[in-house]
């Protein structure tokens, strides 16, 4: 990981802060909008793009892709699917199995938004014929992505052994079969010709894939790749499409491990000292409510307070080891960078807007939400 660069010109600073409970979650706007025209000055065509938003979860956010130009959208909750869809985006991926309850969720938010392409993942003939089956009770037809595992061990099917669920899936009258679909997340490599070197090796089996099904069915189906550390990697790809998320606030994690990839944190969480502890020892209001815990501590890394090193952290606290406790004082304010700002985000049910310094409004984070009506 880079050394810590202090900030000198502390853009991260808001005047009326003093109107902001904390913890609370700040997003800076102009950097949003410059992270999402700085994506699309790495790739040749907008119509590549897919972001992911599952890092945001606002539909103010999304419109502003929207805006931009970009018109198609993976997502990972039908929470998510439905923000899509009231903000007129007009093709949503759910990447996704529609397991239990959930088809038949999918199918009610389908007819909800006949304009909108909607479409969900597969990895099983089991999970493709319940599709199919709540598709039929619907008098709807389902567009389906296989999901295919290049390598995250996580979730799809190996591609030398899809051919047969292409088939299967095929013969379902309420399912049609429009791409595939592959997610290297494994691949996190800081040096970019390794990363476009593993990047190469997963994208040959989609591709393989691709052109057999084409071969034995007569089928173009799309191919949806990456996320935000490789979809430079996949950028210069005929007939791909890219699904960036995190890059739209950016975060620790992410800004030091691709430093190829120049996104600005657009995104911060503030916390208050509410305890001086001892001569090297305060307290601040961060705990784990409010801040990803899922990473070991350091967290979150502080730029108005670079020198603050994590020791502790409860539900509701976050004790910090500094070099002179005499320097802070309880209500003062720190400014951080999460090292993974995506569950951060969802543990928020709004977003203060900062512009020009100041909070101008708030947004809800509607998308945190399990189930918004459907």
């Amino acid at each position: 990981m880079a050394d810590y660069i202090p900030s000198t010109n502390e853009w991260y600073k808001v005047d009326d802060i003093d109107k902001v409970d904390s913890p609370a979650l700040l997003l800076y706007k102009d950097r949003v909008k410059e992270n999402i025209r700085l994506l699309k000055s790495m790739v040749s065509d907008v119509s590549i793009l897919r972001p992911h938003v599952k890092t945001n979860k606002m539909a103010e956010v999304c419109s502003m892709m929207l805006q931009e130009g970009i018109t198609q959208f993976k997502c990972a909750t039908i929470a998510e699917a439905e923000m899509l869809a009231t903000t007129g985006a007009p093709d949503v991926l759910l990447a996704y199995q529609l397991v239990g309850p959930k088809a038949e969720r999918f199918a009610n938010l389908i007819k909800a938004y006949p304009a909108v392409y909607f479409a969900c993942l597969t990895d099983n003939e089991a999970n493709a014929k319940h599709i199919s089956k709540v598709a039929e009770a619907h008098g709807i037809v389902m567009n389906v992505f296989i999901d295919l595992n290049i390598g995250m061990n996580r979730t799809g099917i190996v591609p030398g052994k899809a051919l047969p669920l292409v088939a299967f899936i095929l013969s379902l009258k309420n399912v049609k079969l429009v791409g595939l679909h592959g997610y290297d997340g494994h691949i996190r490599d800081t040096d970019t010709a390794t990363r476009q070197q593993n990047s190469d090796e997963g994208f040959q089996q989609v591709a393989a894939l691709h052109q057999k099904i084409a071969e034995i069915h007569q089928r173009a189906l799309k191919m949806v790749m990456g996320g935000t550390p490789t979809f430079p990697t996949h950028a210069h790809r005929k007939n791909v499409e890219c699904s960036p998320g995190t890059f739209i606030f950016t975060d620790w994690g992410y800004k030091h491990a691709f430093p190829d990839e120049a996104f600005d944190y657009a995104a911060l969480v503030i916390t208050r000292v509410i305890s001086i502890v001892d001569e090297h020892t305060i307290c601040t209001d961060l705990g784990h409510k409010a801040v990803a815990a899922e990473n070991p501590l350091p967290r979150v890394h502080f730029l108005n307070a670079p020198d603050a090193v994590p020791t502790g952290q409860s539900e509701e606290h976050f004790v910090l080891r500094v070099p002179n406790a005499s320097s802070y004082h309880t209500g003062d304010v720190l400014y951080g960078v999460p090292v993974h700002i995506c569950p951060t985000v969802a543990l928020y049910d709004k977003a203060y807007v900062v512009e020009n310094k100041k909070i101008t409004t708030q947004w809800e984070v509607v998308a945190r939400k399990r189930t918004i009506n459907f």
